[in-house]
């Protein structure tokens, strides 16, 4: 049976940098050490004005062919993951592939998905390989949520920063893309979302406010119920390694690396212990960008390989937003 493999993985951040000390300064009612301690983030990459996922993808995609010496004429389809396109319609993908001089014959489509977007753009691209429909998918995830948040929000300022990835996925490489386990719950769709400015409400509904505990809600800006997300990630993700360990022919003790998606240092942290997975083999990288949602875990696995730290089964699982999970293991050489 034909494989499908990752080939090669790069990223781009923007040029804007938010520090935990510019939060402060905004915010005084917190300390530099309380954000780091809370969340485990020191800074975070912001767009520009004028700068869209679709900019930063491109960037991520340009980086991608420098470091592998990619041949931008083999690339055969385009999937791009955002939730911050470029416009309504048409598709940013499309415009990605006229930016970035691909070859006509190419194929592209973008998806909207979030925190576990990055595993369904893996199995997509997967099936494009296996299937021979595509040789060369370019896989790409580039978010803005900066653009989405409230400036007085500072609980969502202080952990999503904006970063955009890109990974190439053929029929060799140097990591075996192996089986997945995805899953959806819209019954909590409303715990993480931006109410207004598609066509269930495109006009504006100014309704700004803070709550009695202090939490600001707007239908016209990032809203994320903490608590209902941090509850539905602490049940989800045990179930979701354990069927993913299954679907794979693997136990526990067969995974050398976990990496999961980088929400906040806390709640993954709180995930590794319930689950008694050793630091050793558990992965972060957060401190210096901050919850990019769909990228990262492939921001956090191009850091992995920086180390030296990609080899043999590798386990990633995104959840969040939808509310949505999905994992597989990737077995590198």
């Amino acid at each position: 049976m034909k494989r499908a493999y990752i080939k090669g993985i790069s990223y781009y951040l923007p040029e804007n940098i938010v520090t935990n000390e510019d939060l402060v300064r905004q915010f005084p009612e917190w300390t530099v050490d309380k954000i780091s301690k809370k969340v485990g983030i020191s800074e975070r990459h912001v767009s520009g004005t004028d700068e869209t996922a679709g900019d930063m993808a491109i960037k991520a995609a340009e980086n991608l062919f420098l470091k592998e010496n990619v041949d931008r004429s083999t690339i055969d389809f385009v999937l791009l993951c955002t939730q911050s396109p470029d416009y309504h319609l048409p598709s940013t993908s499309c415009i990605i592939q006229n930016r970035l001089g691909l070859s006509p014959k190419c194929g592209a489509f973008d998806f909207n998905l979030g925190c576990s977007g990055y595993e369904y753009g893996l199995a997509v691209a997967k099936g494009l390989v296996v299937s021979e429909i595509a040789h060369n998918v370019l896989l790409l995830t580039a978010e803005t949520y900066s653009k989405y948040i409230h400036p007085n929000d500072k609980g969502n300022r202080t952990i999503f920063g904006d970063g955009a990835s890109a990974t190439l996925i053929s029929d060799s490489g140097f990591a075996g893309i192996g089986e997945f386990c995805l899953g959806t719950d819209g019954s909590g769709a409303e715990h993480l979302i931006v109410k207004t400015g598609c066509a269930r409400q495109r006009a504006v509904l100014d309704d700004y406010c803070i709550d009695e505990g202090g939490n600001l809600h707007s239908s016209d800006n990032l809203y994320m119920n903490g608590k209902a997300i941090f509850d539905f990630t602490a049940e989800i993700v045990p179930a979701l390694v354990d069927e993913t360990l299954q679907k794979n022919g693997l136990a526990m003790k067969d995974v050398d690396l976990f990496v999961f998606h980088q929400a906040n240092k806390y709640m993954i942290n709180y995930i590794r212990k319930l689950m008694e997975i050793e630091k050793e083999r558990f992965y972060m990288f957060m401190e210096n960008v901050g919850n990019t949602v769909s990228s990262t875990i492939p921001i956090a696995l191009c850091e992995a390989q920086k180390e030296d730290r990609l080899k043999g089964n590798i386990l990633l699982a995104g959840f969040g937003v939808g509310l949505s999970w999905g994992a597989t293991i990737i077995k590198c050489k």
